[in-house]
């Protein structure tokens, strides 16, 4: 157990179908819960530490894990991942068991944005709200691709040899220098050394490539964002090149109670400089 300022941060290991999970909590667990769902191949290392106590600060219990394939949570053998999509959303369910919780409000990230969205659609009684960060609704067709600076880095990704730490680094490297917004300066060093600290604390690093066979699959018909009925909170960086900013304003179409923060300039990436946006946008939704 740790001790920064009034922000207490703990660690636990979760059970979920024969695997496990690996937690950190910031803050009173009798303070309002806030899970963190991260997007592909990222551990919860990508969220930020100053992110979460400062959220943290704002009142709130804020819980981020290691989704299945990264960090310290199982992994399985490459291209044979022994669980589906909606077995991560089940898994935010097994967080919320393992802390004893009813029901907390829900931040995901990118394709952790989907495994939160999932969750909400299946477990309604036990999401309060949502925050989706750099994602895209369920379910809406005709929004725009990624930008074709993007789809070409992304497509170079198919020769990068898996099993080389040394080249999954560079491409990591290369691929949040891609996703950086226009509104700050990219700060590649910071980067490269979250990048070793991620690579260095999983036992299996390549093994995060099995979340692509995950999102290439087939998404159940029936999961639809127009069919959520909780608060959502879209925060979304004008400049993503991943999801172009009209996926985070298709939330606003498409969902009933949804709004919009737009971080002007922002990419797809919870920048330093904007940390303190966020995390006043998402207390104050998150209520």
């Amino acid at each position: 157990m740790e001790w920064a300022g009034s922000s207490r941060v703990t660690e636990k290991s979760v059970a979920v179908k024969g695997a496990k999970l690996q937690t950190q909590a910031f803050g009173a667990p009798s303070s309002p819960p806030i899970v963190l769902i991260m997007g592909m191949m990222s551990s919860m290392l990508w969220w930020p530490e100053r992110f979460c106590r400062d959220l943290a600060a704002q009142g709130h219990y804020v819980i981020r894990y290691d989704q299945r394939d990264t960090g310290l949570a199982t992994h399985y053998p490459q291209g044979e991942p022994g669980y589906s999509f909606s077995d991560l959303a089940d898994d935010v369910m097994a967080v919320l068991d393992g802390y004893g919780l009813e029901a907390a409000h829900l931040v995901g990230m990118s394709m952790g944005g989907f495994v939160a969205q999932e969750t909400a659609l299946r477990h309604s009684r036990r999401v309060l709200t949502l925050t989706l960060i750099s994602t895209s609704p369920l379910a809406v067709e005709g929004l725009p691709p990624s930008t074709k600076a993007y789809r070409e880095h992304s497509a170079a990704g198919e020769a990068v040899d898996w099993s080389d730490l040394g080249a999954i680094a560079d491409f990591l490297r290369r691929d949040a220098a891609m996703l950086a917004g226009t509104r700050h300066p990219h700060d590649a060093e910071a980067v490269s050394a979250l990048i070793a600290r991620d690579m260095a604390r999983a036992p299996s690093f390549a093994s995060a490539t099995n979340h692509f066979a995950l999102v290439g699959g087939e998404e159940p018909a029936r999961l639809k964002a127009s069919d959520l009925t909780i608060a959502v909170l879209a925060i979304h960086g004008t400049a993503d090149p991943l999801f172009p900013i009209a996926h985070g304003e298709a939330f606003t179409k498409a969902v009933p109670n949804a709004r919009l923060h737009r971080i002007e300039g922002g990419g797809h990436e919870i920048h330093d400089r904007d940390i303190d946006e966020m995390v006043q946008a998402i207390a104050h939704h998150a209520t």
